[in-house]
C-alpha cells in the first residue's frame, strides 16, 4: 500500500479488508489522469451498486466538502466507472479505476475522509488521504518541443 498517501483506517469489523493499493503515478497531480489498482478481500458477497460513499475533505482546519454519494456515483464524478461484477462474492476482490482529478480542486493540502457503508448499515471501508496540491506540486505546462530546422531558425 502506498502508505504516505492513503491509510486504510478500517479494522477487522469492515466487510472489506484491503491488501494493497497502488496509485500511478505516486503522486496525483491536478489535471492529469490517476490509476488507482486495489487488491482486497471481501467477507461477504456486496451489492455495490448500494453502497455509500461519505466524502469529506477539509483544508486545513476548513471542510470544503461533507457529502454522501452511491459508490458508482462517486466513481462516475471521478471521470471512471464500477467495473466487473456489481455483486462480488466473498473471497479476493481487484478493481482498477482510472481517475481523473480535475484542476478545478483548490491549490492546497487537503485531508480526504471517505467512508462508505452497505446497505444494512455494515461498515465497507474507511480511508483517509492526505494530498498535497500546493503550489510546488502543481504541474507546469510542458515547453512547446523544437525540432531542429525550428531550433535553428530561432538562433
Amino acid at each position: 500500500m502506498n502508505i504516505r498517501l492513503v491509510e486504510d483506517a478500517s479494522d477487522d469489523t469492515y466487510v472489506l479488508k484491503i491488501l494493497d493499493i497502488t496509485l500511478t503515478p505516486s503522486y496525483p497531480r491536478l489535471g492529469r489522469p490517476l490509476r488507482w489498482t486495489m487488491s482486497s478481500l471481501l467477507k461477504e458477497t456486496v451489492d455495490l451498486t448500494q453502497v455509500t460513499c461519505t466524502v469529506i475533505m477539509k483544508i486545513g482546519p476548513v471542510k470544503m466538502l461533507d457529502r454522501t454519494y452511491p459508490l458508482p456515483d462517486l466513481l462516475t464524478h471521478m471521470g471512471t466507472n464500477l467495473s466487473g461484477n456489481p455483486h462480488p462474492p466473498a473471497g479476493p476482490w481487484q478493481q482498477t479505476w482510472d481517475l481523473y482529478i480535475p484542476r478545478t480542486v483548490p491549490v492546497a493540502r487537503h485531508r480526504i475522509h471517505l467512508r462508505a457503508r452497505t446497505t444494512d448499515g455494515k461498515n465497507f471501508l474507511a480511508l483517509d488521504i492526505p494530498l498535497d496540491f500546493s503550489h510546488r506540486y502543481r504541474p507546469t505546462p510542458s515547453p512547446i518541443p523544437y525540432n531542429s530546422t525550428e531550433l535553428s531558425r530561432a538562433l
